[in-house]
Formats: C-alpha cells, sequence, structure tokens
C-alpha cells in the first residue's frame, strides 16, 4: 500500500470509519508487535500493549493533525503504553514468583537474547533504527528525546552488542559466529 492511501484510510478513521480504521491497524499489526516485543520481551504484555495502543488511537485519531505522521504518532502511543506496563509490571511483580513462560517463542531467539542485553533505554532506539529503519530525527520525536541522545544510545547499543557478538566495530567476527542482528 502508498503512503497516499495509508493517508486516506487515517483520513477515513478520522470520520470515524470503522473500517479504515481496521485496515490502517492491520497494515501495521506486525510493526506494531515487533516494536512491543522489543522493549517488553513477552507476549502477553505485547497483547496488552497492542491491545491499549490500538484503542488509544481509535479514541484519538481526531487529534492527530497531519495524516502522513500515523505511524510515528502511533508508534509513540504504543511505546508510552509499552513503558506503562514496564513500570507495572516493576511495582507488582516479584521475582520469586515469577515462571517461565510453558510455551516457547520462536521470534529470533538470538535476536531476542542480544537485545535482554541492552537496558531497556537503547531497545527501542535499536529497533526503530536497524529493523524498522527510521532515521534518527524521527526516532528523537517519536521517544521525545534528542537526536543527540539518539545517536549516543545506538553508539552504546552497538559497543555493548559488539562485546556480546565478539566482533570489532567494523562487524568483523573474531570467532565463527557469523549471524548478525
Amino acid at each position: 500500500m502508498t503512503t497516499t492511501e495509508e493517508q486516506k484510510l487515517v483520513i477515513a478513521s478520522k470520520d470515524n470509519d470503522k473500517e479504515a480504521f481496521a485496515s490502517l491497524i492491520q497494515l501495521n499489526k506486525q510493526y506494531m508487535y515487533k516494536v512491543a516485543l522489543a522493549i517488553l520481551m513477552n507476549d502477553e504484555d505485547v497483547a496488552d500493549a497492542m491491545q491499549d495502543t490500538i484503542l488509544t488511537c481509535w479514541e484519538k485519531i481526531s487529534g492527530l493533525r497531519e495524516e502522513r505522521y500515523f505511524k510515528t504518532w502511533m508508534t509513540k502511543i504504543l511505546i508510552n503504553h509499552c513503558y506503562a506496563i514496564i513500570n507495572d509490571r516493576k511495582r507488582f511483580t516479584d521475582l520469586s514468583e515469577w515462571k517461565e513462560p510453558a510455551i516457547k517463542d520462536e521470534y529470533n531467539l538470538e535476536l531476542k537474547e542480544a537485545l535482554s542485553l541492552l537496558d531497556e533505554k537503547y531497545r527501542p532506539v535499536v529497533i526503530l533504527y536497524y529493523v524498522h529503519e527510521f532515521e534518527t530525527k524521527e526516532i528523537a520525536q517519536i521517544l521525545n528525546i534528542s537526536k543527540t541522545a539518539v545517536t549516543t544510545r545506538l553508539q552504546r547499543a552497538r559497543k555493548k552488542l559488539a562485546g556480546y557478538y565478539n566482533c570489532d566495530f567494523q562487524g568483523e567476527m573474531k570467532n565463527e559466529r557469523q549471524e548478525y542482528i
């Protein structure tokens, strides 16, 4: 779907067209899942964050000023819901009571393992930059931080991941492991 067609769906959604909104969400569902999973690291919380995001977007879409920024706007809402879930989890979860989920997650386990090594503030920046190919300026806008902060977080995340993958900063592997994020 082209950007123009997506913008038409946004305009129709602003006019309370439920089918257009459903199509818009369907187009972005996989993207939302990947972003939320990178932050939350478990499917149950991801589902909650996505559901809350969809509801918030529907309720507030009339306030979206420019249709072309729908994805950026939606991503910011999603990330805010993810961090709200993390904060709730910190408040209410006793780690001694936590049990490993019985279902194995097949979503790129090595990527999840590498991302789990990063602090929470680095994960969304890495995912938005490398997986979804947002520019640093757009990431800064989504996360409500400076462009310099985005660049710094990317640099620190690369350094941490380079240590994990045992490679130098030019991406040359120092051992037999050849997978990249």
